[in-house]
């Protein structure tokens, strides 16, 4: 997969309501309300605070768009953050929510699901230093990468 993001109009190609929908299931670097992975290991980084930054999200059909983040992490146990995030591309914006458990070192996981949109998948951030690698996929097969800075 190319890193480079490439804009498209996916009012015109996909049509609004799909536009959207393909954006609020790969910016769903936050989820619904629950996470399905369950707390295995110590939290070995902090991720309070707030995150942003670009990245693509690629559509089942081969399309990509280039698309910008703000979440905010907040510690909600002792290996789990919740997150809300606002995102946006040249389609639309997407406002959502998640909860990511820590599953190894540097290493948070999660499953979301977005009602308005009707879209679910997992989200997995890997954080080196001040950098978040955020990577976004779903059954659909709909797919989306952030590079977050604090």
């Amino acid at each position: 997969m190319s890193k480079l993001p490439i804009s498209l109009d996916l009012f015109r190609v996909f049509g609004l309501s799909a536009g959207l929908r393909a954006i609020g299931l790969a910016i769903a670097l936050a989820g619904s309300m629950v996470a399905s992975v369950t707390p295995s290991v110590a939290d070995p980084v902090r991720l309070d605070g707030s995150w942003s930054g670009p990245g693509s999200v690629t559509y089942p059909s081969g399309a990509k768009e280039a698309a910008r983040c703000l979440a905010n992490f907040k510690k909600k146990t002792g290996t789990s953050y919740s997150v809300s995030a606002r995102c946006a591309s040249p389609s639309g914006k997407v406002e959502q929510s998640a909860v990511l458990t820590s599953v190894s070192d540097n290493v948070y996981s999660g499953s979301f699901f977005n009602a308005e949109y009707k879209v679910d998948g997992t989200i997995t951030v890997t954080i080196n230093g001040n950098v978040q690698n955020v990577s976004i996929t779903t059954p659909a097969g709909s797919s989306a990468y952030f590079k977050l800075k604090r």
